[in-house]
């Protein structure tokens, strides 16, 4: 039976929410595999991103005390998109299919029944989807919601109020896994591999424990993140505005020439002033947007690994016990 399921679940900093987290896990592991969804020797596989707390070693008693856990530890802190990228290529070769989720318990863990059915009847790919956002406040939503419409206006696809709770068969991460960018943006990198795909919608829960690793400063630079690293429309943006710039300067020449032939006296002074700060500010976020640019091109042609494992906790004997 090909059905040996992997959860990959990044971890930062989750002991207060991480006990409860593998409680509900694995009961519904031994519900799927009671009912002949997942194969036996399926695995929750947690990925400590380099955490200062007691992570890891929850993660390793986890481990000890039931086979189905299993972890992966990174040598350092590399962000949550990396860490998950960690998780899923380390165990493609392992599993059949894959669900990626997070560590807060947001995600609901029953949306899994309906992601492997989806798979069963041939999906590759099935997107979890948030089904409504009105436990947000009405400053989140609005910006949540705000974001996904701006990244898909300047050319990043990524499938609306999907976050990273997503299952992938190990074809799909077969592809993932030949995409060799550095700076990752796992939302929008994922549709354009393609093949079959699903939605699951489902209800998101408020956090368990612990403080959110993403505040509204790191989701504005996620954000900004995403759409550089998949878009190249900021700088077709600025050259419109350039050019739209260039043009009015025309327009305004010709105006001031028919008025000095007409003998009108034009002060000029608050014009000339809000134009040097208009231009002055383009020319500042036209740098700043191309140095950006630049700047990824610098790490990418580098090619430094994007994470370095520590430590997986492998258990062999137990898997072919299992299978």
């Amino acid at each position: 039976m090909k059905n040996r399921l992997f959860t990959v679940i990044p971890c930062y900093n989750e002991q207060e929410v991480l006990p409860e987290t593998a409680h509900r896990l694995l009961k519904k592991y031994e519900d799927l595999i009671a009912r002949n969804m997942i194969a036996p020797n399926s695995r929750i596989a947690f990925v400590n991103d380099g955490s200062s707390d007691r992570t890891w070693e929850i993660i390793c008693d986890l481990h000890a005390s039931n086979h189905l856990f299993t972890g992966i530890d990174l040598s350092r802190n590399r962000g949550h998109q990396n860490a998950l990228l960690a998780g899923l290529l380390t165990v493609k070769d392992h599993a059949d299919l894959v669900i990626s989720m997070d560590a807060d318990l947001q995600d609901d863990i029953d949306a899994m029944d309906e992601m492997i059915k989806k798979y069963q009847e041939g999906c590759d790919i099935v997107y979890g989807v948030r089904s409504s956002r009105q436990k947000d406040s009405f400053f989140k939503r609005t910006t949540a919601e705000a974001f996904y419409r701006l990244m898909n206006r300047l050319g990043a696809n990524t499938v609306f109020n999907h976050a990273d709770y997503r299952l992938m068969s190990r074809r799909a991460l077969d592809g993932l896994a030949q995409f060799r960018e550095v700076n990752l943006f796992l939302r929008g990198l994922v549709p354009m591999i393609g093949y079959h795909t699903a939605t699951v919608l489902y209800e998101r829960h408020e956090r368990f424990a612990g403080e959110s690793k993403y505040p509204f400063k790191k989701m504005l630079a996620f954000a900004f993140e995403g759409i550089t690293s998949l878009s190249t429309k900021p700088i077709r943006i600025i050259s419109t505005l350039g050019f739209l710039m260039f043009f009015a300067s025309i327009i305004m020449s010709v105006i001031f020439i028919v008025q000095f032939f007409l003998g009108q006296t034009v002060s000029g002074w608050a014009s000339l002033i809000v134009s040097l700060w208009a231009i002055g500010g383009l020319l500042m976020l036209a740098i700043g947007v191309v140095g950006e640019y630049i700047g990824k091109i610098y790490m990418e042609v580098k090619n430094r690994p994007r994470f370095l494992i520590s430590r997986f906790l492998e258990d062999e004997k137990n898997d072919e016990s299992d299978s």
